[in-house]
């Protein structure tokens, strides 16, 4: 099969190119905009397989997108592109709606196009996967059950809103015009190659250089965590054997506040690599003003798929996180050429790919 990855080059979007590349004999048609969050590093294995095709492309280009599936006619999209960083989204809410929202509809247009042209038997074969969060429904109380696929939607920032928007229109181009498309909404990602900007590669970056561990207000916020390979098995399940027209929550079921998180990443540091005075990395940790709209919980309840796909998670907090850990400290030339900027140089001179 030829699989569409959009955002292939981002971090669970790499993730998963590599998860295809590495288990299965599939070919992978990558189209990433290669902004500051596509990283051609993390694909440098993957850069020269036969079976990987890498697109420097926008999903908001309606003729680029056209092209592409006129040329490499794929049998699968899985929709990963986006804006994802809820903090940018404040400061910055155009590129957001530029992004998840007109370019999931220029990318589902082009889509509908070519599926149209389809065999019946190329129609009954095809899937379009669209990726979304849990942000999109908005914030739990301690004790209250976990999102299911039936919980309304209440977003509360404009990355949340801008995801909840596109979901909306995918789910809408299936009922409307029978594309076949399937919704996924999972919790936070963690794992290898996530850009330093989200929690976890901040706290341990910030802690290897000696900096203070920025908390948002009181550290109480619950996030569910999944790590990113058992997102990208997720995901494949769905896209091989979901049912068109539905959504599955992917969850972890693995829920911290974010001040044990951080506390948990201090002391697997504590263990991998201690700090020269011998005390904690946790005496770093302080906490800072919360930011507007910060939903307190998410939980994601994932019976969906684990009873109709039999997926389940596999990482525990002590193989994910120590994991999460012990590969940042071992892959120190990766993040330390997005810190000192290098790595857009580096970006800039392979876009003819």
């Amino acid at each position: 099969m030829v699989i569409l990855i959009t955002g292939g080059a981002g971090f669970i979007g790499s993730n998963l190119v590599r998860k295809i590349i590495r288990e299965t004999e599939h070919y992978v048609v990558n189209l990433d905009k290669l902004t500051y969050a596509g990283n051609l590093a993390s694909l440098e294995d993957c850069l020269s397989n036969p079976r990987h095709t890498l697109i420097k492309g926008d999903v908001g280009d309606p003729l680029a997108v056209a092209n592409i599936f006129e040329t490499h006619r794929p049998d699968m999209v899985i929709h990963l592109a986006a804006e994802s960083h809820v903090d940018r989204s404040i400061d910055g809410p155009i590129n957001f709606i530029e992004t998840n929202i007109l370019g999931t509809y220029h990318l589902l247009q082009a889509a509908l196009v070519y599926f149209r042209k389809l065999s019946d038997t190329g129609q009954k074969a095809f899937r379009f996967l669209h990726v979304s969060t849990d942000e999109v429904y908005g914030s739990l109380g301690l004790g209250e059950s976990g999102f299911t696929e039936a919980t309304p939607y209440s977003p509360h920032s404009p990355y949340s809103a801008s995801k909840a928007s596109s979901d909306h229109i995918a789910r809408a181009w299936h009922h409307t015009y029978g594309l076949p498309v399937i919704v996924t909404n999972c919790s936070n990602n963690y794992g290898p190659y996530q850009f330093p900007e989200k929690l976890i590669p901040v706290m341990i970056l910030k802690a290897l250089r000696g900096e203070a561990l920025p908390v948002y207000g009181n550290g109480e916020n619950v996030r569910d965590w999944l790590h990113v390979e058992d997102h990208a098995s997720a995901l494949l399940a769905a896209a091989f054997s979901g049912r068109p027209g539905e959504t599955y929550n992917i969850g972890g079921d693995n829920e911290l506040r974010n001040i044990d998180l951080v506390r948990l990443l201090c002391q697997i540091l504590d263990a991998l690599r201690p700090r020269a005075d011998g005390l904690s990395y946790s005496k770093q940790i302080t906490f800072v003003t919360d930011r507007p709209g910060h939903d307190f919980r998410y939980a994601i309840d994932a019976t969906k798929i684990k009873n109709e796909l039999g997926w389940l998670p596999m990482m525990d907090q002590q193989s994910g996180f120590y994991g999460t850990v012990k590969w940042y400290l071992e892959h120190e030339a990766w993040w330390q050429a997005i810190l000192d900027g290098s790595y857009q140089f580096e970006r800039l001179g392979k876009s003819s790919l």
